[in-house]
């Protein structure tokens, strides 16, 4: 099994790329060891010193490190740990465990539907797909008052230029094609 590895453009995440589907639908996000249980591999991989997140796309997997390790020390266990994963024939992840994608959303009572519909198409054809390239994910949260929120995940949360990507790219995007946005905030 040969693994690839891109850096993302948040270094404390790199981008592990096993040369299979690793996720059938959707995507997985954990960012503590307990939200891990309920998956094999991600388990596996906070088992290790140094790991702080770690998420599942459909073809690759992005681990997060704290500052003080170094990928030269931590990126051979992570290999390591995805290869002996994929060679014990586990599930990604447990019965009865599903997609994280997050569907909760809120909405001004006053907007458009056809304005959020709008939006969350953009979302999805142009912002998400770009963003998963560089090992994340960003999801809608709502639109209220000109505002649309973002949920950004993987190699996006805590990626110093996550604020240059929402505000010169995602926020002038949306912009131009949806008159009714004013600008894109993150939430938690």
């Amino acid at each position: 099994m040969f693994i690839q590895t891109e850096k993302t453009p948040n270094p404390a995440t790199l981008k592990f790329l096993p040369g299979r589907p690793v996720m059938d639908s959707g995507v997985a996000d954990f960012t503590a060891a307990e939200d891990a249980k309920q998956s094999p591999l991600a388990s596996r991989l906070f088992g290790l010193d140094g790991v702080t997140g770690v998420f599942f796309g459909a073809d690759f997997i992005t681990v997060t490190k704290t500052d003080d390790m170094d990928w030269q020390v931590i990126k051979p266990l992570v290999l390591g740990a995805i290869m002996d994963h994929y060679t014990s024939g586990q599930a990604l992840l447990l019965d009865g465990a599903g997609s994280t994608d997050e569907t909760t959303t809120f909405a001004d009572d006053d907007a458009d539907p056809e304005v959020i519909d709008q939006i969350k198409e953009l979302i999805e054809t142009r912002v998400r797909p770009a963003v998963a390239q560089d090992g994340g994910d960003i999801i809608y949260k709502g639109f209220k008052s000109g505002t649309v929120y973002l949920h950004m995940r993987g190699a996006c949360a805590g990626c110093p230029s996550s604020t240059m990507t929402l505000k010169s790219g995602i926020e002038n995007m949306l912009r131009h094609y949806v008159p009714e946005v004013t600008q894109v905030e993150a939430v938690a």
